[in-house]
């Protein structure tokens, strides 16, 4: 049994899988899914994972060469905003539309319990080399 680091076993393997390039979405329980990329879902109650968690959790074990978030974050979801801003200094800001037609593309979505808006972030895989 592992005993530190994410211990979902669902998303530990999905994460192992990916490679460079390959896309992330975590996103909040209403962004909706499109069909293709695998799906770990780790929603449990309305906010129960946050996506600050869970997105603390990613970051510290995948290598992030790019992020994707919607421009509409900023005028509906500062908590969010502070936490991409931060995490990412070169967020690319996108129309949600953009966004969602985006994800698409993803191989890995990962759905949190986030009930507050426009709390969705594409990561771009990285190499840790």
């Amino acid at each position: 049994m592992k005993k530190a680091g994410i211990l979902n076993r669902h998303l530990s393997g999905a994460l192992a899988e990916l490679g460079h390039g390959d896309g992330v979405l975590v996103c909040d329980a209403g962004m909706p899914i499109p069909p293709g990329p695998r799906v770990v879902d780790l929603a449990f109650r309305a906010g129960v994972p946050s996506f600050a968690e869970v997105l603390d959790g990613l970051l510290a074990e995948l290598v992030v060469e790019g992020a994707v978030a919607a421009h509409e974050v900023r005028d509906a979801n500062p908590s969010a905003t502070r936490l991409l801003e931060t995490s990412f200094p070169e967020l690319e800001l996108v129309a949600h539309e953009e966004l969602k037609a985006m994800s698409a593309d993803a191989r890995l979505v990962v759905r949190t319990g986030e009930a507050r808006p426009y709390a969705n972030v594409l990561l771009r895989c990285g190499v840790f080399f």
